[in-house]
């Protein structure tokens, strides 16, 4: 890692991040398979997004600016919308092109589970689009294990995109 983290602030996402955010996810949205969007958004469209995280509780989202410009974010968002799915969360990381390869990732997953850590959550999940070679070694290196994967689950840039499925046990349990 480089001397650049030192210059990293990783906090929770607020309605000054929307736009910065937006801009961010269009970026993947527009250039790579990493998320199965095939549209942009305008940040109104993802305001229902940004109040889907607060500052507290188990779906989180968090910031990391260099200077001012946004690196990147990390949510914890929920996993499937039945009640019984409450306790399992879906974790996603997202890093602006220069700060790719910086240890921002590392960062802000760093963050984000010490902030689940307090939190009902028993299981967090991570889809991966392949191939993302980057994103396998983040996950694993946090504790994630290979549970699965879906072959040609999303057609997006005229082919087929197989997901990897990962889970981290954090242990809660609902009655904890």
């Amino acid at each position: 890692m480089s001397q650049d983290l030192e210059e990293v602030q990783v906090k929770p996402g607020t309605e000054a991040d929307l736009a910065p955010l937006t801009d961010l996810y269009n970026h993947y949205v527009r250039e790579t398979a990493v998320t199965f969007d095939t549209a942009v958004f305008t940040p109104e469209q993802r305001r229902p997004w940004l109040h889907s995280h607060p500052e507290d509780g188990p779906h989180r989202l968090l910031v990391a600016w260099t200077g001012d410009r946004m690196a990147g974010y990390a949510t914890s968002s929920a996993f499937r919308p039945k009640p019984a799915y409450a306790s399992s969360v879906e974790a996603s990381v997202y890093l602006a092109p220069h700060a790719v390869g910086r240890g921002i990732g590392t960062l802000l997953y760093e963050a984000l589970f010490a902030a689940l850590a307090e939190e009902p959550v028993h299981r967090v999940f991570a889809g991966i689009a392949l191939p993302n070679e980057a994103s396998v070694r983040l996950h694993e290196r946090f504790g994630f294990r290979r549970v699965g994967e879906f072959t040609e689950a999303g057609w997006k840039f005229g082919r087929y995109w197989d997901v990897r499925w990962y889970e981290k046990r954090l242990g809660h349990h609902p009655s904890d």
